[in-house]
């Protein structure tokens, strides 16, 4: 049952820690007048719509991934590991290959300079779209799945699971409501950090959460 656990603590990592998304996150604190308003708003809609998927999967989905025998795996959950982690890998791939795009980061600083300025709603929605953890939701929910929760302890593990990959917003806006004027600047600072060294970072830590997924899906079949 280790592994399972070992899985899903990489798949909070791998969601914590993605470029688009903490990219995302800081532009909203760093472009507006009101960051903390931005902020607080974007990370709202983030929140309610990653536990919202959650739950009803704590509903729908349950346990309907554990097995027997913890050390094999169903065979489709083995099937699924396979194809995820060849997904995950090429998307590392991907990743690491992409260069630079100016035009893309423009845009991207531009939407972002708008939705500062947006009614609380539209902020609540972009975040909703921009901050949760996207792809990595799949296999956050089957890991958690494997581990036969009750539907408790389902939702539990997915509230952890969502505080784990939104923290880096979560901490920015403490240190916003604490000490606005010491942390723009590290905000600052963090976004020149995430164009040079984040994507090395995050391609590693894929390929480790690829690496894992291959292995379990194999030894399932085998």
């Amino acid at each position: 049952m280790t592994w399972i656990y070992s899985e899903l603590a990489l798949v909070a990592l791998a969601a914590m820690l993605s470029p688009t998304t903490l990219s995302f996150s800081v532009l909203a604190l760093v472009l507006g007048d009101r960051p903390l308003r931005t902020g607080f708003f974007f990370y709202l809609g983030a929140l309610t719509a990653t536990l919202g998927i959650g739950v009803l999967a704590a509903f729908v989905l349950g346990d309907a991934a554990a097995s027997s025998d913890p050390s094999s795996p169903k065979t489709w959950v083995a099937v699924f590991d396979i194809v995820a982690g060849a997904l995950v890998l090429l998307y590392a791939l991907r990743l690491w290959r992409r260069p630079s795009d100016p035009a893309k980061t423009q845009a991207m600083i531009d939407r972002m300079r708008k939705l500062a300025t947006s009614p609380a709603v539209a902020i609540v929605g972009a975040g909703a779209a921009l901050a949760n953890p996207g792809g990595f939701i799949p296999l956050a929910l089957k890991a958690l799945s494997e581990t036969d929760p009750s539907t408790t302890e389902y939702i539990v593990g997915w509230i952890a699971f969502t505080l784990v990959s939104l923290l880096p917003l979560a901490i920015a806006l403490l240190l916003l409501a604490v000490a606005r004027s010491w942390t723009m600047p590290k905000l600052q600072a963090v976004q020149q950090w995430f164009q040079r060294s984040l994507k090395t970072v995050a391609v590693g830590l894929l390929v480790v959460l690829a690496a894992v997924l291959l292995r379990n899906g194999i030894a399932g079949l085998t």
